[in-house]
């Protein structure tokens, strides 16, 4: 079956599910706080999909790397994941829900890339003109400095990017040298 079919399935069963809880909200912040836990920890992936663990033990793991608690939406959600042998999609789950739960929302996932630190007055206006031209979504916004930029900033809104580093210039400048 189709991996990308089954975290589907079952985030959209947890996101329906949540919402009539009225949990929707708690149950984002824990699957992005499980992302996080799973790309930070990789042995966490080995621990869950353990055959010698008691069942219960892996339960424990998985709410505490989302921060979730024993009579929480998202514990009932994990006892019918690990009911169904389905734990080891327990991360491509979590990513799903986060995806679906922004498209429902209207939330667009923002990361701007800086060749170093900006001050506070120059992340708002760049952050201002990207909410107008996203036209009225909520913004989730990361901020990281790479320094492979030499100067300028990278801006990645979903599915756009909009490079302005000094590092795009100068590859582009190249390969018109290149071209002539």
């Amino acid at each position: 079956m189709n991996e990308g079919l089954i975290p589907g399935r079952y985030a959209k069963a947890l996101y329906k599910y949540a919402t009539e809880q009225k949990e929707s909200d708690a149950v984002y912040g824990q699957m992005k706080k499980l992302a996080l836990s799973y790309a930070a920890e990789p042995a966490l992936r080995k621990a869950v999909c353990n055959k010698f663990l008691p069942t219960a033990d892996k339960e424990k793991v998985l709410l505490s790397a989302a921060s979730a608690n024993d009579d929480s939406c998202l514990s009932k959600f994990i006892k019918l994941v690990f009911d169904h042998n389905r734990e080891d999609f327990m991360r491509d789950i979590a990513l799903a829900y986060q995806k679906i739960y922004r498209d429902a929302n209207n939330i667009a996932q923002v990361e701007i890339v800086t060749a170093h630190n900006m001050g506070d007055d120059q992340l708002s206006k760049i952050v201002e003109v990207v909410e107008q031209q996203l036209k009225g979504k909520k913004i989730e916004q990361t901020t990281r400095v790479d320094a492979n930029l030499i100067g300028g900033f990278v801006i990645k809104a979903d599915d756009q990017i909009l490079d302005a580093s000094i590092k795009n210039e100068l590859k582009k400048l190249r390969l018109q040298l290149l071209s002539k």
